[in-house]
């Protein structure tokens, strides 16, 4: 755990469905290298430090099954769990009211992300104390192209872009303030929402390995990647 003198939360946001895998359980829930999905990821912070204090943050018709869940793995961890709202602006929001603390570093991280690296949460917390937030991201490995309203397309310099993952870790007093503007439809994740506010965003290095769990493919390589690492 990076020694800093604020408190460290994290907020893992899981309120995803099972349309795009096909399937009537919500991805969170799948199994993958014999635990839910979901588990992995709390797993990640618990394996950064058992100081962090974990929100999780579910849809209140999954929290029973949660509970289930965690009974059905032996699964103790100290999370505190929140419902969700209609939009993850709200989850997310739901999740950073029930942090008492006034002041604290907090991670936003999706809950489908659970092979997160340590050492990019571990560079998150510390940037984020540094600079205010600290945004995970990677550089784009396959070309790109823009293209316009009548189908035209054009190259574009990939160097210039970024793919943006979770964690997504801020101060709290950042994180709260731009959280209590309106909600607006162009925020996809809250990096946008501190942008808005006024706040400038950092980005740290995240890693390949930091898939986000939404088709059945994705669950092959994060088995592969579980087992990789038990090699």
């Amino acid at each position: 755990m990076t020694n800093l003198s604020l408190p460290q939360f994290a907020v893992v946001v899981a309120g995803g469905s099972g349309t795009r895998m096909g399937t009537d359980v919500p991805k969170q829930f799948l199994p993958v290298g014999g635990l839910p999905v979901l588990m992995h990821t709390i797993r990640r912070f618990q394996d950064y430090s058992p100081d962090v204090s974990l929100i999780l943050v579910l849809p209140e018709k999954d929290i029973v099954y949660w509970e289930k869940l965690c009974r059905q793995y032996h699964f103790a961890a100290p999370v505190t769990v929140v419902a969700s709202g209609e939009t993850r602006f709200r989850s997310v929001k739901n999740g950073l009211e029930a942090i008492k603390a006034g002041e604290g570093l907090v991670a936003i991280h999706d809950g489908v992300r659970p092979l997160v690296p340590v050492s990019v949460i571990e560079e998150s917390y510390r940037t984020a104390y540094e600079k205010g937030s600290a945004v995970a991201a990677v550089p784009l490995k396959d070309s790109i192209r823009t293209v316009a309203a009548d189908g035209i397309s054009q190259t574009a310099d990939r160097t210039a872009f970024r793919l943006i993952q979770t964690p997504q870790t801020f101060r709290l007093p950042v994180i709260r303030q731009a959280f209590g503007q309106p909600e607006q439809p162009w925020f996809t994740d809250d990096a946008g929402v501190a942008e808005s506010a006024g706040f400038a965003v950092h980005l740290i290095e995240g890693s390949y390995q930091n898939i986000k769990i939404t088709t059945p493919e994705d669950l092959l390589l994060a088995e592969a990647l579980l087992a990789s690492w038990k090699l």
